[in-house]
This record gives structure tokens, C-alpha cells and sequence, in this order.
């Protein structure tokens, strides 16, 4: 059997953000849990140069249409967004939009976000859930909400946050295993490797 394919979305604007330090550490607890897994980190603030400009998918460098393609054909998608203005970012929401809308069917999804107060916890179940329900996605039942008193220079700091990050992968384990062997899901088209 293949390896895994984990890959993770951090809508942080540069690779030392609060929301890419936790995506790798969700992405490196499922490789954890996980191998063989191949995993993946993209983070907008890289990519947004390449995504700003073009309407359509067609018009994206090679890199963006890449980055795009390794979410679609993940087995597992890890997502954090920072939390701006009570919501996701509008980069993190342009980029979701160029996913085929067919393309996450099935795919579980391990919802992240980071914000500045415990204020905007519920932005998982109120803003990244019904997103996620758009693609028929199967996000996974526990989000992990982080904020800035969470972390400590460029790492994780808080032990509540850690255990339940850990137990988020846990729980998300069996669930992953069971979409990725759905016969529905490797059916589709753009799913081919």
C-alpha cells in the first residue's frame, strides 16, 4: 500500500507564523500515527504572490496549479487559518475556492485555527465547518483553537493544547484509514496520482 498523503494549508503569512507552527505539528503527529506518510506543509504567505492575480485555475503558475493538486489528491488535509476580523482570511478563502468543488468528497479534514483571544474559538464551528460541508468533506470531530498565549518563541507551549492536539490525530486515525480505503473516493477523477 502507498504511503499516506498528509498535506497541510496554513493561512500564516510567513513560514515562522503561529498558524504554520501548528500545521507542522499536526502534520508531524499523523506522520506520527501514520507511516509510511508523506506529508506536505503549504503555506499561503509563499504561495499568495501566485494566487492574487488569476480568476481562473488555468491562469496559475505551475506552482500554485501544484499546490492545488496536492490538496485535492490528499488522503488527509490539515487546515489553519489565522483569524482575522472573526473570520478565516480572504487569502485562505480564495485559495479554497480554486479546489475543484468536487475534489474533497469524503476527505477528512483536521480543522485549525490560531487567534489573538479566546474570543474567536468558535470560528471552527461556525466558519471552517460549513466551508468544509460545502465539499462534502468529512471534517473531523475535534478543531484545535490556539491563541497567541499558546506559544512560546517558534514552538508550542501549552500542555492542554498538545494533549489535545494528540488526541485530535488519535481520534482522527481510524476515520482517515476508513475514508481512505472508500472505493467512491478513488473513483473520482481527480484523485488520480
Amino acid at each position: 500500500m502507498r504511503p499516506l498523503r498528509a498535506v497541510a494549508v496554513s493561512g500564516g503569512q510567513h513560514p515562522y507564523s503561529k498558524s504554520t507552527l501548528l500545521a507542522a505539528h499536526l502534520l508531524d503527529l499523523i506522520a506520527q500515527h501514520a507511516a509510511p506518510c508523506e506529508h506536505h506543509l503549504l503555506t499561503l504567505g509563499h504561495l499568495a504572490p501566485q494566487l492574487v492575480g488569476p480568476t481562473w485555475r488555468s491562469n496559475l503558475p505551475t506552482t500554485a496549479e501544484q499546490a492545488l493538486t496536492a490538496v485535492e489528491q490528499a488522503d488527509v488535509v490539515v487546515v489553519v487559518t489565522p483569524i482575522f476580523r472573526g473570520s478565516y482570511t480572504g487569502m485562505f478563502k480564495h485559495f479554497f475556492d480554486l479546489i475543484h468543488q468536487d475534489a474533497l468528497i469524503d476527505t477528512p479534514i483536521l480543522l485549525a485555527a490560531v487567534g489573538g483571544s479566546q474570543r474567536h474559538a468558535l470560528t471552527i464551528d461556525h466558519q471552517l465547518r460549513p466551508l468544509f460541508s460545502f465539499f462534502q468533506a468529512r471534517t473531523l470531530p475535534l478543531g484545535i483553537y490556539a491563541t497567541d498565549h499558546d506559544f512560546t518563541g517558534q514552538r508550542l507551549c501549552n500542555a492542554a493544547l498538545l494533549e489535545r492536539a494528540e488526541l485530535a490525530v488519535q481520534r482522527a486515525i481510524p476515520l482517515i484509514a476508513l475514508a481512505r480505503n472508500n472505493p467512491a473516493r478513488m473513483a473520482h477523477p481527480t484523485l488520480t496520482a
